[in-house]
């Protein structure tokens, strides 16, 4: 198995050219952000950037947890790449995290000068000072689970290989870790609790939500809701439109995984005539 390395510091734009240094090379697989990825698919491992501290972040980068090193082999050994390319950002964590993973050296290190103008260095440098957003080289979709919560935003970018090829869009993600220095944020349970009651407003043979529990887990919370209906209506189809509605709005606001909505339709209104 070759080892390749792409080199560069910090926030000067190596997540964002990786999928492209990757082909040059003649790989599908790359090792960024304590993430083993496959193509558009994370494969194995649990972002450095979901970390609490930089320090402990770094940890994470470098694999120098066992519990770590032996979720990665396990995954090189099913998937027995041919290649694969590191990201980090110097020679020295680049070869410690091949010599952590597979005890092998790094047979050739592209660096971010190779690919980039100064311009666009300074340009990814400027963006990761004002706004403290860092790439992650796979779709939103693929890290929605893991960062739930996190300020997440697809980033789309087209693509075309030059005359005789179709043109394609490529899609990264642009998150901020809780490591951040423009500091930590929490959304409240009770932000949840007025999204879904200020929707439902808008779905007829819906009286009142009569409670709201949420559970929280690292990939997202689950949510139960006891709802008093109006008599007279199909009583499933106001429930599945209840969840529906729920998960696009939380979802839309806050970034946040809905893992799942129990309903309970807890009683029924009926008009007094």
């Amino acid at each position: 198995m070759k080892l390749y390395a792409f080199v560069g510091p910090s926030g000067t734009g190596k997540s964002h050219r990786a999928q492209m240094v990757a082909r040059q090379k003649g790989t599908e697989y790359i090792i960024d952000d304590a993430l083993f990825i496959k193509g558009n698919k994370i494969i194995a491992g649990t972002s450095a950037k979901r970390a609490a501290t930089k320090i402990e972040s770094v940890k994470r980068d470098l694999y120098s947890n066992p519990s770590q090193v032996e979720e990665i082999q396990a995954a090189i050994e099913k998937e027995k790449p041919e290649s694969i390319l590191i990201l980090g950002t110097s020679d020295e964590m680049v070869a410690k995290i091949a010599k952590n993973i597979a005890d092998q050296e790094i047979e050739e290190t592209v660096y971010i000068e190779d690919v980039s103008t100064p311009e666009e260095i300074a340009a990814a440098r400027s963006a990761r000072r004002a706004e403290g957003k860092h790439v992650i080289p796979v779709p939103t979709f693929e890290i929605k689970k893991e960062f739930s919560g996190y300020l997440v935003d697809p980033l789309q970018i087209f693509k075309w290989k030059g005359r005789g090829t179709a043109p394609y869009m490529a899609e990264k993600s642009l998150i901020r870790p809780t490591f951040s220095y423009l500091g930590n944020y929490t959304i409240s349970d009770n932000v949840i609790r007025t999204i879904i009651e200020y929707m439902s407003r808008d779905i007829e043979g819906i009286y009142k939500i009569q409670r709201i529990k949420i559970d929280t887990y690292s990939n997202g919370i689950f949510i139960y809701i006891d709802v008093i209906l109006e008599y007279g209506h199909n009583l499933r189809d106001i429930l599945a439109e209840l969840k529906r509605r729920s998960i696009k709005e939380i979802d839309r606001l806050t970034a946040i995984n809905v893992i799942d909505i129990q309903l309970l339709a807890k009683g029924l209104h009926i008009e007094e005539k």
